[in-house]
């Protein structure tokens, strides 16, 4: 651990007033609650990734008081359980061993797989998303009223359309577990963005902790992590409290192998002249499209491994990191 010193407690107090500023904008702004909640990642990742832990842990303490004085313990809380997630993330990012203890060679560090990081943060997704459903008493009835005020809603700008009340019923049983799916989706994919920001702007500006490593050939997802969501897939159809926690736990890793599937995608194309309009054509219609988007989680379902970045010791140059593949 670094010596503590007040440039470290100064960064990081600096990190979580941001932090908290950004998770108040995405309260009161629920158009862009996506947005600043996205940003509100970042300060506490970049300065967990370039600065150590108790610069993080100095931004998490700021930004949960700031929140509570500012607001109320609830929402103080609230912005501690946001932060806590980048904040471990780039705990075990920044987490290294000598190669050798792994039967590598001993001039060389292994740091801590990216594919076990990815677990991590499907994982803690899937909580963050239940106790936020369980905090707001997300169930049937408030999904009903939803999707009732819609309708509603409807009715008034078009008077004509009769919609059938079987239809309504199965539309309101399908958005209640749809709901919790697209949330753990939605914030793995933010966290997972915000990762890969902070990591380039710590590596830009030389402070980071973790040598830079290519992410086509190493973001995958972790072998253990397929029967998490195949429980889940199961689990989701005995419904209940169990069939909500199963969706969310079911949108997150979900996201976690699409985003390993497109991660490979890029690996394998390489080195290719198509390259470019085959990852432009996947991404588009995977926007549009379910098979595509379903083609690319199988692949990420296929190619579960552990790339572990190997880089020279502190006395060596650390610029060349060199992905094993275990």
């Amino acid at each position: 651990m670094k010596q503590l010193n007040a440039k470290e407690l100064g960064i990081g107090a600096l990190a979580g007033l941001t932090a908290a500023l950004l998770v108040y904008g995405a309260t009161v702004q629920p158009f862009m609650f996506i947005l600043f909640g996205a940003l509100s990642l970042l300060p506490i990742l970049i300065v967990g990734l370039g600065w150590g832990n108790m610069a993080v842990i100095t931004a998490v303490v700021v930004a949960g008081i700031i929140g509570t004085v500012w607001q109320s313990f609830y929402f103080g809380i609230f912005t501690v359980v946001l932060t806590l997630i980048p904040a471990w993330l780039s705990h075990l990012a920044n987490l290294a061993r000598p190669a050798s203890e792994l039967g590598g060679p001993d001039h060389l560090m292994a740091w801590y797989p990216l594919s076990d990081i990815m677990l991590h943060l499907c994982g803690l997704t899937a909580v963050m998303v239940v106790i936020a459903g369980a905090v707001m008493g997300y169930n049937a009835d408030l999904v009903g009223q939803v999707v009732d005020a819609y309708i509603s809603a409807v009715n008034q700008q078009s008077p004509d359309i009769q919609l059938d009340p079987v239809a309504i019923t199965k539309m309101k049983s399908l958005m209640l577990y749809t709901i919790p799916i697209a949330w753990g989706m939605i914030w793995v994919l933010m966290l997972l963005a915000a990762y890969y920001v902070a990591i380039r702007v710590v590596a830009a500006s030389k402070h980071n902790l973790r040598p830079r490593e290519d992410i086509p050939s190493s973001l995958r997802m972790n072998r253990n992590a397929i029967f998490v969501f195949l429980v889940a897939i199961v689990a989701i159809f005995l419904g209940g409290v169990i069939g909500l926690i199963a969706a969310a736990v079911l949108g997150a890793f979900g996201a976690g192998f699409i985003a390993s599937g497109f991660a490979s995608l890029h690996y394998r194309t390489r080195g290719n002249d198509w390259r470019i309009l085959i990852l432009v054509v996947c991404y588009l219609v995977s926007f549009f499209l379910t098979l595509p988007l379903f083609i690319i989680l199988v692949l990420g379902l296929y190619d579960t491994r552990k790339a572990i970045s190997l880089t020279p010791n502190k006395n060596a140059d650390t610029s060349k990191p060199t992905d094993t593949k275990i």
